[in-house]
């Protein structure tokens, strides 16, 4: 049974959530705010509704905090925000939806059950510590990736860019989020550097380059 957690500083939106969403299979948890939420142990459910506009941590630091922290947990924003510079926003930070208030309960369980599906998903084929694309194989261990089976030359950043996009198919990355993942927390990157790296690894996968495509205004992902 997959668990989510409700959080939203209506109280009885959460009652109303909480009833239909386990009418339907789930268990679920709320909390009034994203300072309750986070002494809950977030990481031990699978999904996350976040309301917006909350007293003190709105739900947009919540989802960046959980990101940097490396929670890669499914997000869904409920919010009256339905500007597209906030749904832009949603996204880019991390969120892998964005739902209006007022909603229509169907319309939430729909959503919920397309992310659930999109983050269980494993498209790629992991043999051994490998992920594989029809003749595109990246090993883990050995940090080797190969086409057609001729060994590529590829930085480390590269490499991890690519194992990030192939072992999450489907899923939209930032470039925030892969500037997190793939470069030393040390490093000041920007979001230009992120674009030619991607150029770069494009180029190298040669006949697979077309595979890692753009969401205009979102970000990456392995197609």
């Amino acid at each position: 049974m997959k668990r989510l957690l409700v959080v939203d500083d209506e109280q009885a939106l959460c009652e109303i959530l909480q009833f239909n969403l386990q009418a339907n299979g789930y268990e679920v948890e709320t909390a009034n705010s994203a300072e309750e939420a986070v002494g809950m142990r977030i990481d031990r459910f699978d999904l996350l509704l976040l309301d917006v506009m909350m007293d003190g941590m709105s739900g947009f630091e919540l989802a960046k905090k959980l990101r940097a922290e490396g929670l890669s947990l499914p997000i869904i924003f409920l919010t009256a925000k339905d500007g597209e510079d906030d749904r832009v926003k949603g996204l880019e930070i991390g969120g892998d939806d964005y739902i209006a208030k007022p909603f229509a309960i169907r319309e939430v369980l729909a959503r919920i059950a397309a992310v659930l599906r999109r983050s269980t998903t494993q498209p790629t084929s992991l043999q051994g510590n490998c992920l594989q694309f029809e003749q595109l194989i990246i090993d883990l261990d050995s940090k080797i990736v190969t086409i057609n089976g001729e060994d590529m030359a590829f930085t480390k950043t590269e490499f991890e860019l690519l194992s990030l996009l192939m072992e999450n198919r489907g899923r939209v990355f930032s470039r925030q989020e892969l500037i997190n993942r793939a470069w030393p927390n040390d490093v000041i990157v920007s979001d230009r550097t992120v674009d030619v790296n991607i150029t770069r690894l494009r180029k190298k996968i040669g006949p697979y380059a077309d595979c890692i495509a753009t969401r205009m205004g979102f970000g990456y992902y392995f197609k």
